[in-house]
C-alpha cells in the first residue's frame, strides 16, 4: 500500500508539473486557469468623484488577484433615460491593480491605453441605436449626470462606484434671451461669482439652428467665461431658415457681451461651428475692433448658399458672396480645427487655408487637422461624439465622418488649446 501511495504521488506530481509547464508556455505567468479563483471584491478609486464634464479623471481598481483579467464598464443615461455603456477588458498588474492611465484594453468599446476611454467610447445598449447621439437636456435643466463604474470578474460584478459629471459648476447661472435685451435671442451662461473673470465668448452654431451648443457654453462658463450661445435662426423671433441673415445681428451680440462683460484687454472672442464659422469670420473681418480671437470648428473658407436655399448672409441688406472670406482685417488670433475625414464638406482644406493666412504682429493663425476625425471634431472631450446627424429637410441621417477614437483624440488635444487661447 505504501509503494502504491508513492507511485500515485509521483504520478500526480508529474501531472501537475506538465499542466503548469503547459500553462506557462501558452499563456504566461498568472494566466493559468488552474490557479486561484476570481476575485470576489475590489475597490474603485477615483481622484475626483465630482468633476466638470471636460475634466480628465484617474480611475484605479485595487484588490484584484495579480494578473487577473477583469472587465471594467462605465454607464450613463441620456436625456431620454436610454442607457449607454463603455467597456474595457484589462489585466491587473502584479500587485492586483488596474490603473486606466496605464492598463491596455484588449477588447471592448475602445482598445489600447486611454485613461478616459470608458467615458468617450460609450455606446447605446439598445439594438438599432447605432446612429443615436449622446444628448442631454439643457444644462440649466440638467446641470449634471451620473456615471456608474463597475468591475466584473469571472462573470460576476464585484464592485461599483458612482460619479458625478457636471455641465454647470455650482454657482454658474443661466439667463434666457428672448429679444428683450438688444433684440438678441439665445442663452447666456455666467460664471460663478467666485470664479476668475475671463474673456467673454460669443458662440455661433451651425445649420442645426436654434440655441445650440448649450452644454459647451455651460462648461466654458464654469471655467470663468461669460458665454452667449446665440440663436440666429430657427427660434421664435428669428428667421425660420438660414436665409438672409443680417451680419449686423452678430455685431449687436458682440457689443452686448463687450459692454456687459468685456474689458479693454478682454474683447469678446468668437467660437463658430460649421456654418457658424462663416458668420464668425465675417464678424471679425468687418468689426476688428469689436472682437478678439476666433475659434473655428469644421470651418468653411467661403460664404455658402442659404439653407435650404437662397442667400445665407447679408450686410446693409445686400447679399454677401465671398470666395474666400477675407481675413486681413481680423485683429485677433485664429485657431481653425477640423478632421481629415469630414464628410459634410472640405473643412480640413479650409482649416489649412485659414492657418496659412498672414497674421498681425503678436497674433497667430493656426490650423489643427486631426486624423480620423469628422465633422463632430469640436468642443469638450470625454463624452461620446456623434457620427451621424439628422437632416430635418430630408429626414435622413447625414454621415459626419470620423471614428469615435479619432474624434475623441481631436477633442482631447484641441480643447486645452482652445482654453489657452481664450485665457482659461
Amino acid at each position: 500500500m505504501r509503494t502504491k501511495g508513492v507511485n500515485g504521488g509521483a504520478a500526480a506530481w508529474r501531472t501537475r508539473a506538465v499542466a503548469v509547464a503547459c500553462c506557462l508556455s501558452v499563456s504566461g505567468v498568472g494566466a493559468c486557469s488552474s490557479g486561484p479563483g476570481h476575485s470576489t471584491r475590489a475597490h474603485i478609486q477615483v481622484d475626483r468623484p465630482e468633476s466638470l464634464a471636460d475634466d480628465a479623471l484617474r480611475v484605479r481598481v485595487s484588490g484584484l488577484h495579480p494578473h487577473e483579467e477583469v472587465t471594467l464598464t462605465a454607464g450613463a443615461a441620456d436625456y431620454q433615460g436610454a442607457p449607454w455603456t463603455g467597456r474595457a477588458v484589462v489585466t491587473a498588474d502584479g500587485d492586483g491593480t488596474v490603473d486606466l492611465n496605464h492598463a491596455r484594453s484588449r477588447s471592448g468599446t475602445y482598445r489600447g491605453v486611454d485613461g478616459m476611454g470608458l467615458f468617450w467610447s460609450m455606446t447605446p445598449r439598445r439594438k438599432g441605436a447605432g446612429k443615436d447621439t449622446f444628448r442631454f437636456k439643457a444644462p440649466e435643466q440638467q446641470p449634471a449626470y451620473k456615471v456608474t463604474l463597475a468591475v466584473r470578474a469571472g462573470g460576476k460584478q464585484i464592485a461599483t462606484r458612482s460619479l458625478t459629471r457636471r455641465w454647470m459648476s455650482e454657482g454658474t447661472t443661466y439667463q434666457a434671451l428672448r429679444g428683450e435685451r438688444n433684440g438678441l435671442y439665445g442663452a447666456l451662461y455666467l460664471p460663478p461669482p467666485h470664479a476668475p473673470r475671463r474673456t467673454p465668448v460669443l458662440s455661433i452654431g451651425g445649420s442645426e439652428g436654434g440655441t445650440s451648443n448649450r452644454l459647451a457654453a455651460a462648461v466654458l462658463a464654469s471655467h470663468g467665461h461669460p458665454v452667449l450661445a446665440l440663436c440666429y435662426f430657427g427660434c421664435p423671433g428669428r428667421p425660420e431658415n438660414l436665409e438672409n441673415i443680417r451680419t449686423e445681428y452678430f455685431a449687436t451680440a458682440a457689443r452686448f457681451l463687450d459692454r456687459q462683460y468685456g474689458t479693454r484687454n478682454r474683447r469678446p472672442a468668437v467660437i463658430g461651428v460649421s456654418r457658424g464659422t462663416e458668420a464668425a469670420q465675417l464678424l471679425a473681418q468687418t468689426h476688428p475692433g469689436l472682437v478678439s480671437d476666433l475659434v473655428l470648428y469644421a470651418p468653411s473658407r467661403n460664404t455658402t448658399p442659404g439653407y435650404p436655399h437662397g442667400i445665407a448672409w447679408t450686410r446693409d441688406d445686400k447679399p454677401l458672396d465671398l470666395t474666400p472670406i477675407p481675413l486681413d482685417h481680423v485683429n485677433g488670433s485664429v485657431l481653425a480645427i477640423a478632421g481629415d475625414d469630414d464628410r459634410l464638406w472640405q473643412s480640413a482644406d479650409a482649416a489649412r487655408g485659414i492657418g496659412d493666412e498672414p497674421s498681425r504682429p503678436g497674433r497667430r493663425r493656426e490650423s489643427l487637422v486631426y486624423k480620423n476625425a469628422g465633422h463632430a471634431v469640436g468642443w469638450y472631450p470625454y463624452s461620446p461624439t456623434a457620427r451621424y446627424a439628422m437632416n430635418a429637410l430630408s429626414n435622413r441621417y447625414m454621415d459626419l465622418g470620423g471614428t469615435a477614437a479619432g474624434n475623441a483624440h481631436a477633442q482631447t488635444d484641441g480643447w486645452p488649446r482652445v482654453l489657452k487661447l481664450l485665457g482659461g
